[in-house]
């Protein structure tokens, strides 16, 4: 088998290559973070059913992912270990873009999510192990946190194009039948173009690396049947590094807090900033494109904190690093509730952005170390169940007290989050760090 040390070291132009495929694959997800809640809205649904109908992303993420993963560690094709999974799912995120904004029903537009994140997450932990296959263990710090600018990057570019499209003429009450915004119709078919094209130019530009013999008899002695995917899971789950089960609690904090954030930052704006709770309104309209804006500032915020976090994660570790990440995301989110003058949402953004580059690279700079490099697949995959599990919580938990606890105010939602990003970053201080020829390892 191929020791993991000795893979090609990649340019630096290399590695943003073979990350590309990201930006599709996280312009989607903004586009969901930033319109699926005032989709449903217009649509009729009430801010207590939120999130449950958020479940899509979540449970789909439960169900695909670690098998995917799985999979494709047991995957020998021509077209590589990990790129089927690639170009099914980005085909199929793709097609689930195309349809939202022509949804006609709260129960369409929930079907069509559900299509929507299976094929997202048909790409996500493949995309994942795919950088860590590619890459020599010195620049698992590069490649992660590479992912992680352009998620900052895509998602910017996903919340800021609505208001870019108003800048440019298009009337932002100008609505269909269904009273979606037409500017949401053509961002999501943007959205679709983009999620295709990037993953192409990835796989395309920097392939996979080919499987030694080794490895080749390694996947073809193992069974490929379902109970063997399966029962792989489980025993992946049975041997978990210790670092592992550690930041299972951190990311209960963060993806709840997470959670709350996205599926309620705009209706506390819109009472904040503009005074109102009804989603037909014109000022209703006015905070969707106003979080688009904040949003895409602190995704900007968060494309240029996750190369500046590079080099201190090499020094300092990165769980020190992340828990000084996530303070600053807690104090973002506590401060913006209270915020009334829409020019100072920016700065609870910048702690917001700041916290959000780092969710999406160190956790895995720190799994990355931890993880045997045959399972890579399998424990991404079991990773984002602990990603996942948060999300399933938050959707079947907050429409139970939202509005005896919260007094049923997105302000209130938004302060709780704050209090569990703070949470987090105490839980992600209880991983320990080592250093082994000049990357991070996690000791059992």
């Amino acid at each position: 088998m191929r020791h993991p040390d000795h893979k090609p070291i990649l340019t630096f132009p290399r590695v943003l290559e073979m990350n590309l495929g990201f930006l599709g694959l996280q312009f989607s997800f903004g586009l969901q973070q930033g319109n699926m809640a005032p989709i449903y809205s217009y649509l009729g649904a009430s801010e207590a059913m939120l999130p449950l109908l958020a479940l899509a992303g979540p449970m789909t993420g439960l169900l695909i992912q670690p098998v995917i993963g799985a999979m494709s560690d047991r995957t020998d094709s021509r077209f590589g270990r990990r790129t089927p999974y690639f170009l099914v799912g980005a085909a199929i995120c793709s097609t689930g873009l195309f349809l939202m904004p022509l949804s006609g029903s709260i129960l369409m537009a929930a079907l069509i999510l559900w299509l929507l994140d299976a094929g997202n997450n048909t790409t996500m932990e493949p995309y994942r192990a795919y950088v860590s296959d590619r890459l020599h263990a010195s620049q698992h710090e590069i490649g992660f946190l590479t992912q992680s600018a352009f998620t900052g990057l895509a998602q910017a570019l996903a919340f800021l194009t609505p208001s870019v499209l108003v800048w440019l003429g298009m009337n932002q009450d100008w609505v269909d039948a269904h009273h979606i915004p037409y500017t949401v119709r053509t961002v999501f078919m943007i959205g679709a173009v983009l999620s295709l094209a990037t993953i192409l130019w990835s796989v395309r530009r920097v392939p996979e690396l080919p499987l030694s013999l080794a490895e080749r008899a390694r996947i073809a002695a193992e069974p490929r049947t379902v109970g063997a995917t399966l029962a792989e899971i489980a025993r992946a789950i049975r041997d978990m590094p210790v670092a592992m089960r550690k930041l299972a609690l951190m990311s209960l904090f963060q993806w709840y807090a997470i959670s709350i954030y996205w599926n309620y930052v705009v209706y506390s704006i819109a009472r904040s900033v503009y005074a109102t709770d009804v989603p037909d309104s014109s000022g209703f309209h006015s905070a969707v494109l106003t979080n688009g804006v904040t949003a895409a500032f602190y995704n900007a915020v968060a494309f240029v904190a996750a190369f500046a976090m590079v080099p201190l994660a090499r020094r300092f570790g990165a769980g020190v690093v992340h828990a000084g990440c996530l303070m600053l995301a807690g104090i973002g989110m506590l401060w913006l509730p209270h915020v009334s003058d829409k020019a100072l949402l920016f700065g609870p953004a910048v702690g917001i952005g700041i916290g959000w580059a780092s969710m999406m690279g160190n956790p895995y700079v720190i799994l990355a170390g931890a993880i045997p490099p045959e399972r890579t697949g399998v424990y991404m995959g079991i990773f984002n169940m602990m990603i996942v599990v948060p999300m399933i919580l938050f959707a079947l938990t907050v429409p139970l007290f939202y509005g005896s606890l919260l007094g049923g105010d997105p302000r209130n939602a938004l302060g709780l989050a704050g209090v569990l990003m703070m949470c987090a970053a105490g839980a992600v201080l209880t991983v320990r760090e080592g250093r082994v020829a000049g990357r991070v390892t996690i000791p059992a």
